[in-house]
């Protein structure tokens, strides 16, 4: 096709005017108004821009402070979340905080961001854990054993405590902010931020009450978080150049800014809470004022408010948004950022812009005319020749011709190849493009089944959850009921896998040779899906079906995808799984003890099935919720029998009781009357007897008297046992009870000449205690420690304070025969004595040393025996003692 006249029609258009000029005209206009259009836009979007810019910047900086601080308030919830399932658990009780130290050193590893841990509890018992640095702590206790005073300890990384002298007198946790926070909300929630005891900063609690299955209230368990934590991270975000962040409370008092700036100030050494409308930074003052003059009242901002205001006039933008999520944390985010931050550099960039435009203007217009003569005839006949490229079914075999121009006629030639060259292209690309069409479409095809996979195992693992979150809440679990808990969870067992059986299978308990014999599985619970019916007392043995008990043995879960082939279930295929058309299980053992005792199976119909992974998991918990049910049960039955002997026990209490009643009356009043007798024959009240028969009566007085202490002591002993004996108690010298004790031993230590002595240190003030059952006590210990001394050996007493006062030590020293240290767990035993040669030759009837101990204990304290075969032994009591007011 010969184009050649087209110039001719082009340039018709414009008789009487040169192109070129037509061309610069045209050029210069479209860069006059480009230039002209630039710089309107550029002044009039930048105030725009940097409106825009602020407010995004602004939103942005906000959202970042509430995703931390959600993040900062969702820490407490999860560490007493935690806690109070282990408490459900019935792993930890608020009644007993002795167990929480531990604990709650693990839970503060685990939540680096919580400073300290509490427990307290109904009857003023407290307990603090708080973190020094990754190896040391600090605990506070205070309870009855410290006289309900708060004492600090210092833990180090070896677990050793070491008192520090910090002590709080009186204390009751009761009082404090994080328990009356969680006493009247009833429930989780974060307390009003509020001063440390000990450090000048600012605390704040959250706090989770307790209560038992009445509904009583047992205690609170807190977290304590430092409020400087949120200003750290405020200051990790930047807000422009000179911006601020600053959060404050309803009532305009400061919780935190991104300054550097504490929220608070001291008075008389200790934090005072300071208002941001008193802030020594004046951008954080300004703006709070401002604040207030523009809302009244602080409870009016419901919703996010973007202001702007001014500041020495000079513009700037502010953002406030009350914190959502959190109804007892009301807190207001304010973000606050100079408009200069964002203008000086649109400003530099507006007059850059200018500039370059108005040096593009000139530059174009030079090289505009220059560029208009040079191309203006080609470039025209060449823009018509192209738009005919764009369809290439005109004509195949059209060819474009140039004559007169060199340089054109080699353009056209290379025009007329690259015209063949794109049909062709063009043609494998149409080709090519169909093929990845096809390609895209089955790549997408394949994307969406594996998303609705994906979306059909979320919806299998949430049924999952589901199911075990029932499970664990429900009554007949927690109650050991085997039958109503093993019926419920194979019934929701087979509706969440969708399996056709599920059944619960118990090894039998039948003993031979002390040793457990698992002979046979017996069916406690079986759930059939399609008939929706419960059925037991199936049986499988081992005899019948060995390789099949051998794998339950070997491995905790047994998953069969076709039970035709594989081996460990082919035992089971003609008989069992066949006529009901099982082609599809897996078995999980339950451990119980530490060892298997049953197994849970479950059974599909149809066509085989891939047990996936979630599954397997979950047929797993289901297993550790039938061990839990056997474990309450087992519980169950011990609590039983554990009545049934406390019950046993009190008849036979009473009964002795009596018991000791009879002898009381029918034993010691004869006994009296013959030692009476006795005594007045040797006397020759009755007239005189001869040497032999006074032998005898020694004798028969001798035996007497031993047989009434026999019977006085066994009284003592069940007196204090039944609790009967009643202390009292006065303030006794501790000098005089050891000197009253050793003179009455004296004479006994004489006939084996046995040296007396004592280490009483000097001036140590009463002690209150009942005098005469104390003094028993160390009478009993000082006769048997001459008893088993050699003659020439030596007994003392020692007392030694502790270094706090709130004990004392007494011991009881012999250099005697001493026993064998697997002998001392005797020695506290009714009518026990050690066997050797010298306790062989030695009188006792066994009861002394057992009322030493229980008079000691009914003092609140402790005895502790020391002994070495040869040596001699030591007799500690350990007694309270406090210090008598002066």
């Amino acid at each position: 096709m010969n184009k050649n006249t087209g110039q001719g029609r082009v340039f018709s258009l414009f008789k009487g005017v040169p192109l070129s000029r037509i061309l610069v005209a045209l050029f210069l206009l479209q860069i006059f108004l480009a230039v002209g259009l630039t710089g309107y836009l550029s002044i009039r979007n930048g105030q725009k821009a940097v409106n825009e810019v602020a407010s995004e910047l602004r939103r942005e900086v906000a959202n970042r402070v509430e995703q931390n601080l959600q993040t900062y308030l969702s820490t407490p919830r999860q560490v007493l979340r935690s806690n109070q399932n282990v408490i459900d658990m019935g792993l930890l009780k608020i009644e007993n905080l002795a167990t929480w130290e531990s604990y709650l050193i693990e839970q503060l590893k685990i939540f680096p961001d919580v400073l300290a841990l509490t427990a307290s509890n109904e009857q003023q018992e407290h307990l603090t854990v708080e973190k020094l640095n990754d190896r040391q702590f600090l605990l506070r206790t205070a309870g009855k054993s410290t006289g309900y005073d708060l004492y600090t300890y210092r833990i180090d990384s070896q677990g050793q405590r070491t008192q520090l002298p910090e002590v709080i007198k009186n204390y009751d946790a009761r009082s404090r902010p994080d328990y009356q926070t969680a006493v009247n909300a009833k429930k989780f929630s974060f307390s009003q931020i509020f001063t440390s005891l000990t450090d000048p900063t600012l605390l704040i609690s959250a706090s989770q009450p307790i209560y038992n299955s009445q509904s009583q209230l047992l205690g609170v368990n807190s977290t304590l978080t430092h409020i400087s934590q949120i200003g750290d991270l405020l200051q990790n975000i930047k807000v422009g150049k000179s911006g601020q962040i600053f959060i404050i409370e309803r009532s305009g008092l400061l919780v935190a800014t991104s300054t550097t700036e504490e929220p608070f100030r001291l008075q008389n050494g200790k934090p005072i809470r300071l208002a941001a409308s008193q802030s020594g930074n004046s951008f954080t003052q300004a703006t709070a004022k401002y604040l207030t003059t523009k809302f009244s009242n602080f409870d009016q901002i419901q919703s996010l408010q973007q202001l702007d205001f001014s500041v020495d006039g000079k513009r700037q933008f502010l953002e406030v948004r009350p914190l959502q999520g959190k109804p007892d944390v009301n807190w207001l985010i304010v973000v606050a950022v100079p408009e200069a931050d964002f203008m000086g550099q649109i400003d530099r960039n507006t007059q850059t812009t200018i500039f370059l435009c108005l040096g593009a203007l000139g530059l174009a217009t030079l090289l505009g005319i220059v560029t208009a003569r040079w191309i203006t005839q080609p470039i025209l006949y060449f823009s018509t020749a192209t738009k005919d490229l764009t369809d290439f079914t005109n004509d195949e075999n059209s060819v474009v011709k140039v004559q007169g121009i060199k340089e054109l006629e080699v353009l056209g030639e290379s025009f007329n190849e690259m015209t063949q060259q794109l049909r062709k292209t063009l043609t494998a690309l149409i080709t090519k493009n169909e093929d990845l069409e096809l390609q895209v479409k089955q790549e997408n095809q394949k994307l969406q089944e594996e998303i609705q996979e994906r979306i059909n195992s979320e919806q299998k693992l949430g049924q999952h959850s589901q199911v075990l979150a029932e499970l664990a809440n429900h009554k007949a679990i927690f109650e050991g009921n085997l039958e109503a808990a093993f019926k419920v969870i194979t019934k929701k067992a087979a509706n969440a896998l969708e399996v056709e059986q599920v059944s619960v299978w118990l090894f039998n308990n039948d003993a031979h040779g002390g040793l457990r014999q698992r002979t046979k599985l017996q069916c406690i619970s079986l759930y059939e899906r399609s008939q929706q019916k419960h059925s037991a007392n199936l049986e499988r043995y081992l005899a019948d079906y060995p390789i099949y008990f051998r794998a339950l043995a070997s491995v905790r879960t047994i998953s069969v995808t076709d039970t035709r082939t594989d081996p460990r279930v082919q035992e089971l295929w003609d008989e069992l799984l066949e006529p009901k058309n099982i082609v599809s299980l897996i078995d999980t053992s339950i451990w119980v003890g530490g060892e298997v005792v049953g197994t849970v199976l479950y059974e599909h119909v149809g066509i085989p099935r891939t047990w996936e992974l979630s599954e397997q998991n979950f047929v797993s918990s289901i297993a550790e919720f039938v061990a839990l049910t056997l474990e309450v049960c087992d519980r169950k039955r011990a609590e039983s029998a554990l009545r049934e002997a406390k019950e046993a026990a009190e008849v036979a209490n009473r009964a002795k009781t009596t018991f000791l009643g009879n002898i009381n009356h029918e034993l010691r009043n004869p006994l009296n009357s013959i030692l009476v007798i006795t005594e007045a024959l040797q006397d020759e009240v009755y007239g005189p007897v001869s040497e032999e028969q006074r032998q005898s009566l020694k004798m028969l007085e001798s035996s007497g008297k031993n047989l009434l202490e026999l019977i006085n002591q066994i009284l003592d002993l069940t007196d204090t046992q039944s609790s009967k004996i009643e202390l009292q108690l006065a303030a006794t010298s501790i000098q005089g009870i050891c000197d009253f004790s050793l003179s009455f031993v004296k004479h006994l230590a004489f006939q084996k000449n046995i040296r007396l002595r004592a280490q009483i240190p000097e001036e140590l003030e009463p002690i209150q205690v009942d005098e005469r059952r104390i003094r028993q006590v160390f009478i009993n210990l000082l006769t048997n420690a001459i008893k088993f001394t050699k003659e020439g050996g030596e007994v003392w007493i020692e007392v030694q304070p502790t270094s706090t006062n709130e004990y004392i030590f007494f011991s009881v020293v012999d250099t005697g025969i001493g026993m064998l240290s697997d002998d001392l767990f005797k020695l506290f035993q009714p009518f026990v004595q050690v066997e050797n040669a010298s306790t062989q030759r030695s009188p006792g009837t066994g009861l002394g040393l057992v009322m030493v101990q229980k008079i000691v204990e009914l003092h609140g304290g402790t005895v502790h025996a020391e002994s070495q075969l040869g040596k001699g032994s030591r007799f500690t009591v350990k007694l309270p003692w406090k210090k008598a007011a002066k």
